[in-house]
């Protein structure tokens, strides 16, 4: 539990309202229709390249780099309010999210020369870092269970394994990877012997890396990784070998943060359309929103997303002092997901059979919500962390 030493002040108001106000204006240019027609398209030519590029060029997908690499040196909190911002919208953040919660690991752990070479490079467009390589068909949530190897070659490395839902793989010109560089039966803690790896994914590609995209119910381009005697140079090792998980646990309170952001984005996106359309619908001669049965769930909803929005403030601002706050972005990302969904289904049961159609856009996010129950991370894995963690219970798994 997050105990600190020094008291904490956090703004319960809106804040960075300038950078949401840009946000908003940039967005207009990507509307419903943009995103509908992506839909339309196979897994492996859907992904917002133009939306991606226009970000890239505000430099909102640089936001938590270093103003000395070309970044914007914002906070966590800032790129929490920029995500939640493009999902209030009606756009979708999850296919450039992920240049930013990788960007700790690099940050905290990556060489001088590291830093210097691909930060610049990914500050600009030059270089896109969309891909994470975790998740294995196999291992599922256990992650120190990977079979994924990185063997020694000389100075080098060879790597063999399959990654499974490495969204935006086919679309990023790096990739943050996991892989054992010990056996597991070799070493003391299950979470020893694990390295990350930045990779080149398109000299990968030259050389044994094949990428799949995978047909799934929420266009994220997500796709299966794999890994056949793929030749890596030593310096794309980050940090000291065998300490890889340790480096990924370190960014994983940024991601639950962003990505509780993007969830009180949707809620709030749900909202507005559902008041709205509450209002304007009339049947039986009044509106919709008239009814307890419509008003009562939005309310309630409202209520939840707006709780869980203050445990995403309350878990940036503790990640952006430097407290411990794996409880507070767990619990973040658990109650934000879970209030978005909340919303979303009674945005959903407001619009009736209208939330069916295609051109209402609430099926979209509707489905986009759903995928946050569930991923990236399990809310069954939070609640055990809660109680393990915070409460003192016996472990359950």
């Amino acid at each position: 539990m997050c105990m600190s030493e020094e008291p904490l002040s956090m703004d319960i108001a809106e804040d960075y309202s300038d950078v949401r106000k840009q946000v908003i204006k940039l967005c207009e240019d990507f509307p419903g229709e943009y995103w509908r027609a992506l839909e339309g398209q196979p897994p492996s030519g859907s992904y917002p390249t133009e939306f991606i590029e226009a970000l890239t060029a505000a430099g909102y997908l640089a936001a938590l780099i270093p103003e000395e690499y070309g970044g914007a040196g914002l906070p966590v909190r800032g790129g929490a309010v920029i995500l939640e911002t493009i999902n209030q919208t009606g756009c979708s953040a999850s296919p450039g999210h992920a240049q930013m919660y990788t960007m700790g690991t690099i940050l905290r752990h990556g060489s001088k020369e590291q830093k210097e070479y691909f930060l610049p490079k990914i500050a600009s467009g030059e270089l896109r870092l969309q891909a994470f390589g975790v998740t294995e068909p196999t291992s599922g949530s256990d992650t120190t269970q990977i079979k994924t190897r990185a063997d020694r070659q000389g100075a080098d490395y060879v790597i063999n394994g399959q990654k499974v839902w490495t969204s935006r793989a086919a679309h990023s010109d790096l990739m943050l990877l996991l892989a054992r560089t010990t056996p597991a039966d070799q070493v003391k803690k299950r979470t020893h012997g694990i390295s990350t790896f930045l990779i080149d994914l398109k000299e990968a590609q030259k050389h044994g890396c094949e990428i799949r995209p995978i047909d799934a119910m929420v266009n994220h381009n997500t796709t299966e990784v794999f890994f056949d005697n793929v030749p890596v140079p030593g310096d794309a090792l980050i940090g000291e070998e065998g300490k890889g998980f340790r480096y990924i646990l370190d960014g994983l309170n940024a991601e639950r943060c962003l990505t509780a952001s993007e969830a009180i984005g949707n809620g709030k996106y749900f909202t507005n359309r559902a008041v709205d359309y509450a209002n304007e619908r009339v049947v039986f001669g009044r509106p919709v929103g008239q009814n307890q049965g419509i008003q009562f769930p939005i309310a309630e909803a409202y209520a939840q997303l707006e709780a869980a929005d203050l445990m995403v403030k309350k878990a940036t601002v503790l990640f952006d002092s430097g407290k411990e706050c794996g409880a507070e972005a767990n619990m973040a990302r658990l109650l934000s997901a879970q209030a978005a969904w909340n919303m979303g289904e009674a945005c959903f049961s407001t619009y009736g059979g209208f939330a069916f159609a295609r051109e209402y856009d609430i099926e979209r996010k509707w489905r986009e919500a759903r995928l946050a129950r569930t991923a990236p991370i399990s809310p069954n894995l939070i609640l055990s962390y809660i109680a393990q963690h915070v409460l003192g219970l016996p472990r359950s798994y």
